[in-house]
């Protein structure tokens, strides 16, 4: 019998273990009793009822990743071609994920397939190579809202690959290598252009400089003249300038000798003999002049009484030496 009782302890102690559960970090459980929901169980230790409860599903509430196989679309210009998608979502209620759909990763991946063929089915195929950016946001939108009520929230979804038939492939680097060609052609013409026009420029400017150069060369040529000119009349100048007033202090030095000379003269109380000599004395540099007429004062009438005075004159200077 204590065999009994200890084993049922026992029995107890494990069945209220085993229904001791800790939910880890970034999950929720749902929880049914009787076959019922019962409730969300976050982060943290919780204890299940032994023969009542169950732990419907396990909940992970981290943004998932999720890579699909390619799926085939058409072109609004009947080009058949491959895409892969790539969706990011997170749950965000876990009771709707459990109950809302069954299986809700290919119900997203369905989703997804119909929505990219209605997107590409209106577009061409330029258009599509050249739009992803475009695409995802158009396929983000509308399973965002589809999958509201899911409890999934679809944060992106990205193109990843999108893989057009080999032959298109072909013609489209056959495309691609003849635009490469007509740029750099269209580059090599450019260069050619401008380095013409570069070259047209330079001798331009060349010639501009030349013709300044010889224009500043002749001003300069006529400035050194003008220079040379507007000198040489000074110089002309101040040689006449100092001939005039040489010839001006010559005439004064004559003036001033004649000055006082007759200063001397009147000092030495000359007699009439004296007088009537520097007379005829004056009268002879009159007469050596280019005058055609003289007029004799009438004080010197007499040219016999003048010579007999001068006779008597240098008479008395020879008996007096």
């Amino acid at each position: 019998m204590p065999y009994i009782i200890i084993g049922v302890i026992i029995f107890v102690i494990l069945v209220i273990i085993c229904n001791i559960k800790i939910v880890p970090q970034a999950q929720v459980y749902v929880v049914e009793r009787l076959g019922t929901f019962y409730s969300e169980w976050t982060t943290g230790p919780h204890f299940l009822m032994p023969f009542l409860d169950r732990i419907a599903k396990k909940v992970s509430i981290k943004d998932q990743i999720v890579d699909f196989k390619p799926q085939s679309v058409i072109t609004k210009d009947n080009v058949s071609m491959q895409i892969d998608t790539v969706v990011f979502f997170q749950v965000t209620d876990a009771k709707q994920y459990a109950y809302g759909v069954e299986r809700p990763l290919a119900a997203i991946e369905n989703l997804c397939a119909t929505t990219l063929r209605n997107i590409i089915g209106d577009m061409v195929l330029d258009e599509t190579l050249t739009s992803r950016d475009t695409i995802n946001r158009q396929i983000t939108a509308i399973l965002d809202e589809a999958t509201d009520r899911w409890g999934i929230k679809v944060s992106r979804v990205e193109l990843k690959n999108i893989l057009p038939p080999r032959e298109i492939q072909d013609s489209m680097e056959k495309q691609m290598k003849a635009e490469r060609e007509s740029r750099e052609k269209i580059l090599l013409a450019k260069g050619e252009k401008e380095s013409k026009i570069l070259v047209a420029q330079g001798e331009k400017e060349s010639q501009v400089l030349r013709a300044e150069a010889a224009k500043e060369a002749e001003i300069l040529r006529a400035e050194a003249e003008k220079q040379a000119l507007i000198l040489h009349a000074e110089a002309v100048k101040e040689q006449k300038i100092r001939e005039a007033e040489g010839e001006a202090q010559s005439i004064e030095k004559v003036q001033q000798a004649l000055a006082d000379s007759l200063v001397k003269l009147n000092a030495s109380a000359p007699n009439d003999k004296v007088i009537a000599l520097k007379s005829l004395e004056t009268l002879t540099h009159v007469a050596d002049g280019k005058a055609t007429k003289i007029i004799i004062p009438s004080e010197i009438q007499n040219l016999a009484g003048l010579a007999a005075s001068l006779k008597g004159i240098v008479e008395e200077d020879k008996t007096a030496k």
